[in-house]
């Protein structure tokens, strides 16, 4: 393997870093992929390609199919992750909760946790509306234009903050918040008032709402989201939704030794 000094000192391994991301852009895609389509994707060339796709196969994460000598995901991803997705009492507990809310609302609610700098939606129960967006365990966010995102991002150290600001703030909607001095106006007001909103941020006909959680002695890592066609998630009507994600936020919260500020 070819180490690489990092700036904190540790050596990283460029050769297991390209075979992550080969990993990555095989589970990507809901169909098995050609050598060719997995080196576009990768942005490598077809040999390292290959030697990637190799290795994958024989650690036993990728299988390749015999007769079209395509790539594809292996269950053995399931068996590495079988600790983070098991029926643990947080999850047991924020299930609970997800389906009093929605319930309630008649509303699909999904549990979403802070990976890096994005948001991953772990659990997710459907509501009764006919008209709703359909979203999967497994869905990743970005933290500036998304409800959930900002719900998270305004509880965090002012050091993790200032990191995804620097980074920028790239424009998915001509009313996503592009602006860093804005989005500290915006956590602020989150902070404030206890949750966050998408105002068609992410996709011209969605708004979303979120409440996040709060664990002992713990950052800030999951949130509560609801999120609908522009249509009929109005202004107003995220204001009603608020009450009982709050009040779920307060609940689950106290439940799980935190206390919602």
């Amino acid at each position: 393997m070819i180490g690489l000094s990092s700036r904190n000192g540790t050596s990283v391994s460029s050769t297991a870093l390209k075979a992550l991301h080969v990993l990555e852009v095989v589970a990507a895609e809901t169909r098995p992929l050609e050598l060719r389509e997995v080196a576009a994707r990768a942005g490598m060339d077809r040999s390292a390609t290959h030697r990637m796709l190799a290795t994958l196969v024989a650690a036993g994460y990728l299988h390749q199919e015999a007769t079209t000598r395509r790539y594809a995901m292996s269950y053995r991803v399931v068996t590495l992750s079988r600790n983070l997705l098991a029926e643990n009492e947080v999850v047991r507990l924020a299930r609970q909760t997800l389906e009093r809310v929605a319930a309630e609302t008649q509303e699909g609610v999904h549990l979403e946790v802070l990976d890096g700098t994005e948001t991953v939606l772990v659990q997710h129960v459907k509501g009764t509306q006919l008209v709703a967006i359909d979203f999967q365990v497994g869905d990743r966010s970005q933290l500036h234009c998304t409800s959930i995102g900002k719900a998270l991002l305004a509880f965090q150290d002012e050091a993790f903050i200032d990191a995804v600001l620097a980074a920028g703030l790239p424009a998915l909607t001509a009313h996503t918040i592009t602006d860093a001095d804005a989005m500290r106006r915006q956590l602020a007001i989150v902070r404030e008032r206890g949750y966050a909103i998408d105002d068609r941020e992410t996709d011209d006909d969605m708004r979303c709402i979120s409440v996040p959680l709060f664990e002992r002695d713990a950052p800030v890592r999951m949130g509560i989201s609801c999120s609908g066609p522009g249509s009929r998630y109005t202004l107003d009507y995220l204001e009603r939704l608020s009450e009982p994600l709050l009040a779920a936020s307060r609940d689950l919260s106290e439940k799980l030794g935190g206390k919602a500020p």
